[in-house]
C-alpha cells in the first residue's frame, strides 16, 4: 500500500485527547504538522498541546466529519470507537489505518479467531452467552478460566478469574451483561509485549522486546530490553498476524510464557501502547514519532536503537500522593504527567523512565519506592 506523503504543515486529526493522543500530538508538532483533537473531555490532556479542539462526542457523525473536512490525515489514540462510523469516514477522508483492525480487535471473540486463523500460539478459549456454554466451557477448560466480555473491557475492567464453582454467580452475572470468551489460566512466568510499526508498502519497524508486570490488572512496569530468550519468537508470530490483519501506523502485540517456556499472543493493541512509553527516552525513535511518520507516508527507519537499558513505571493517582516530592530530587527520572484534571488512586496520571547501566539494582530502588501504595 502506498500512502500519501504528506507535506509539513499538513494537518493530522486524532480521534481521543487522552495521554496517547497528547503523546502523539507532541511527535507530530516537532515534524512540523498541526494537530486538531476531537474528545468530549473539555480538559482532555492533549488539547492543550494541540493546534484546535473539537469538543464533541466519539459518536458525534457532524463532529467527526468537521474533523475529515479540516484534516489531511487522520488516526485515534484508542480502539472503542463505533467501527461503522469509522468505516463510513474511511470512505471519505484519508484514515490509512482503515477500520477493520478495529472492527476485529474491539470484540475479544472475534480477536481470538483471527489469530486463530493467523495460526498464532494462543490459549485455548471459548464463547460463552448461556448457561449450557457456562456448563461447557467448565468441562472444556477446567477450573480456573478467566471470563471476559466481548466488548469494552481494559486494565482488567469486565473480566472475572473463575476459580472455582464459588464464583459461579458472579461468572452468570457478567454473562448477563453481554456475551463473553472464557479463556483457559496459565500459571505465568513471564509477560512481554512487542511494539512495531507498519509504513509504506508494508514496510515493518520493530522495536525491542518488552518485559512486563502488571499489578491489580493495571500495567505496573516495563523493562527493555526484555529478560527473555522470545523476540524472535513473539516477531515471528507478529509478522503472521501483519499477514492477517491490516495495519498502518504503531501497534502492540501482548504475549503471555508459561511455566513450560511456551509463548502464546495475548492480546493486540492497534496504536501506540503503554509498554511502549520508555521509547521516549530510551531509543533513538519513540513509538509515537513512527506512528506518525507512518499515517503521513515517510519512510520509516529500519531498526531501533535502545540507547540504554531502561525501566518505565506507570504513575497512578496513589503514586502520585507518594512520589510527588520525590520527583525534584531524582534528576536521572524522567517524569511525565498528563495533565488529568481528576487524580483517582487507580487511574493512570503519568509514567516515569530511568535508563540505567544496572537494571536488576535500579528495579530493586524503583520497587523500593513505590512500596508506600496499598498495590
Amino acid at each position: 500500500m502506498k500512502l500519501t506523503n504528506l507535506h509539513f504543515g499538513a494537518t493530522i486529526g486524532i480521534i481521543g485527547g487522552g495521554q496517547l493522543g497528547k503523546m502523539m500530538a507532541q511527535s507530530a508538532q516537532k515534524m512540523g504538522y498541526k494537530v486538531i483533537v476531537l474528545d468530549p473531555d473539555k480538559a482532555c490532556p492533549c488539547q492543550y498541546v494541540a493546534h484546535d479542539f473539537i469538543n464533541a462526542n466519539y459518536n458525534d457523525i457532524d463532529a467527526l466529519n468537521e474533523l475529515g473536512r479540516r484534516s489531511d490525515v487522520i488516526t485515534y489514540e484508542f480502539e472503542n470507537i463505533s467501527a461503522p462510523q469509522l468505516k463510513e469516514l474511511v470512505t471519505k477522508y484519508n484514515i490509512p489505518q482503515g477500520y477493520e483492525a478495529i472492527e476485529l480487535l474491539q470484540d475479544r471473540l472475534t480477536e481470538k479467531q483471527t489469530l486463530q486463523q493467523a495460526n498464532t500460539q494462543i490459549v485455548p478459549f471459548l464463547r460463552v452467552s448461556s448457561e449450557d456454554e457456562l456448563v461447557h466451557a467448565i468441562e472444556t477448560l477446567d477450573y480456573p478460566f478467566i471470563l471476559k466480555t466481548r466488548f469494552g473491557g481494559y486494565d482488567g475492567k469486565g473480566q472475572i478469574l473463575v476459580k472455582d464453582n464459588t464464583f459461579l454467580d458472579e461468572a452468570r452475572q457478567l454473562i448477563a451483561q453481554q456475551e463473553c470468551v472464557a479463556e483457559q489460566y496459565l500459571q505465568l512466568t513471564q509477560e512481554l509485549s512487542l511494539t512495531v510499526t507498519i509504513g509504506n508498502n508494508q514496510s515493518v519497524t520493530f522495536f525491542p522486546l518488552q518485559e512486563n508486570e502488571h499489578r491489580q490488572q493495571i500495567l505496573f512496569k516495563t523493562v527493555v530490553p526484555a529478560r527473555s530468550d522470545k523476540e524472535q519468537e513473539a516477531r515471528n508470530e507478529v509478522n503472521k498476524i501483519i499477514n492477517q490483519i491490516h495495519f498502518i501506523g504503531t501497534f502492540t502485540v501482548e504475549f503471555f510464557v508459561d511455566q513450560q517456556n511456551n509463548l502464546y499472543v495475548n492480546e493486540i493493541a492497534p496504536r501506540p501502547h503503554n509498554s511502549g512509553h520508555y521509547s521516549i527516552e530510551a531509543c533513538d525513535f519513540s513509538q509515537f514519532d513512527t506512528h506518525i511518520l507512518a499515517i503521513t507516508g515517510q519512510v520509516l527507519p529500519t531498526d531501533i536503537t535502545l540507547l540504554k537499558p531502561t525501566i518505565m513505571m506507570n504513575l497512578l493517582g496513589k503514586d502520585l500522593d507518594l512520589l510527588e516530592t520525590k520527583f525534584s530530587t531524582m534528576p536521572e527520572w524522567h517524569v511525565h504527567i498528563y495533565g488529568k484534571v481528576d487524580r483517582k488512586p487507580n487511574r493512570k496520571m503519568g509514567h516515569l523512565t530511568v535508563l540505567t547501566n544496572n537494571i536488576e539494582e535500579t528495579e530493586s530502588m524503583l520497587i523500593k519506592q513505590f512500596e508506600g501504595r496499598n498495590n
